[in-house]
């Protein structure tokens, strides 16, 4: 079994291998299911409404806040730095990313966090980037 990812500009080129390979093996292609509702503690993302959930009361969240929790939270664990956000929310290259992912992070703990000073989900890696802090009790996807 092999799995791979695409930027979307790339998913066409893949398309066509898949195309001219499955003439010559027997390939099947599976598209990963990705769940619609994350749940964490208090926190509950419902990917499906495009809402965010706190103590069971709306998140206002903007774009590229509620993004950048979706790209964290459906990856619990997985530090991604600072370029790494940028391209994926953003959608562009990561020339100087650095205040923009500072501030969209620091905006979204002030919104989602219990206590924005000491976080319990967005984790900074000190020297490298952020993850979803995977070991919030009550972690359950649907």
């Amino acid at each position: 079994m092999i799995i791979m990812t695409f930027k979307e500009n790339e998913e066409a080129v893949f398309q066509k291998a898949v195309s001219i390979l499955t003439n010559e093996f027997s390939i099947k292609v599976i598209q990963p299911v990705s769940p619609s509702v994350l749940y964490f503690n208090d926190l509950e993302i419902l990917k499906h409404q495009h809402r965010v959930l706190r103590d069971n009361k709306d998140v206002r969240l903007t774009r590229l806040e509620y993004n950048t929790l979706v790209l964290l939270a459906s990856n619990p664990g997985i530090v991604f730095t600072q370029a790494q956000i940028f391209e994926a929310v953003w959608n562009m290259d990561s020339d100087s990313c650095h205040s923009s992912v500072v501030n969209v992070i620091y905006n979204l703990r002030k919104k989602i966090e219990p206590d924005s000073k000491h976080p319990t989900y967005i984790k900074t890696i000190l020297g490298v980037g952020y993850k979803f802090n995977a070991e919030t009790s009550g972690n359950d996807s649907c």
